[in-house]
């Protein structure tokens, strides 16, 4: 009678990645992450099998699930329908968008401290683009100020007041840092802010500080536009701080 063999495992190869420290799957997300930034995985790269990589790394195949589905969470590794796991084109904006959820569900204490960030970041951001800005770039800006000005509903002064922002740190010609801001600025947490923000001329010194940022881009007057924009932000950052001390 003829007997079968176990199926022969192969060695881990030469170059992999030593695992040490941490769980299992921490060493297994560190060796991909390791595996990517030595350059032997490039964005838009296939990954190797689940059982490849489990294999090269000396690791349980369950660990090796455990580490891809973390990457895919943050944004480094992506799950392609029938053809396997590749490495994300590493947009900065797809990488922070975690730290941005963050800003969203933190506690009110905590909500002053991701203002404070956001005040310090989108001043520096409003300073480049005041150097940076193009024509094309200011009018989409005048539109947006425009649509504050003529906005009743609350949403839609919400809406023209992002897009405002977001056109500014676009034009400050640094991707990383325009993720940041907006993850600091996503539509939920400024919300969360406005819901609370009760005063009556609230909007009209908000369309007052937004031409002001406008003027400084106009401008071109990189210091002018950095204390706009900190002054912008800081009215809530200081209006959130009187409430919760009260």
């Amino acid at each position: 009678m003829a007997t079968t063999t176990p199926e022969a495992v192969p060695e881990p190869e030469a170059d992999a990645v030593p695992l040490k420290g941490g769980s299992v799957t921490q060493r297994a997300i560190e060796s991909i992450k390791a595996m990517i930034t030595d350059g032997n995985l490039a964005p838009g790269q296939r990954l190797p099998t689940e059982r490849d990589l489990a294999v090269r790394l000396g690791i349980s195949r369950s660990s090796m699930r455990e580490a891809i589905r973390a990457l895919t969470v943050l944004g480094v590794l992506e799950s392609r329908h029938g053809s396997g796991i590749y490495v994300t084109n590493l947009e900065a904006g797809d990488l922070l968008d975690t730290f941005g959820v963050v800003a969203e569900i933190s506690p009110q204490p905590r909500l002053v401290e991701f203002l404070e960030v956001r005040r310090i970041l989108e001043s520096a951001a409003t300073a480049l683009a005041a150097a940076r800005i193009t024509e094309p770039q200011l009018a989409a800006v005048a539109v947006h100020l425009d649509s504050m000005r003529e906005a009743e509903d609350p949403e839609e002064f919400l809406a023209a007041d992002m897009a405002f922002h977001r056109t500014i740190t676009q034009a400050a010609g640094n991707e990383a840092l325009a993720a940041i801001v907006e993850g600091l600025s996503s539509r939920t947490f400024r919300a969360r802010v406005r819901r609370g923000h009760q005063e009556a001329d609230a909007f009209a010194r908000a369309r007052e500080e937004h031409a002001r940022i406008y003027q400084a881009l106009v401008g071109r007057d990189p210091e002018a536009a950095r204390v706009a924009a900190a002054s912008h932000v800081g009215a809530v950052e200081d209006w959130l701080r009187g409430q919760l001390e009260e």
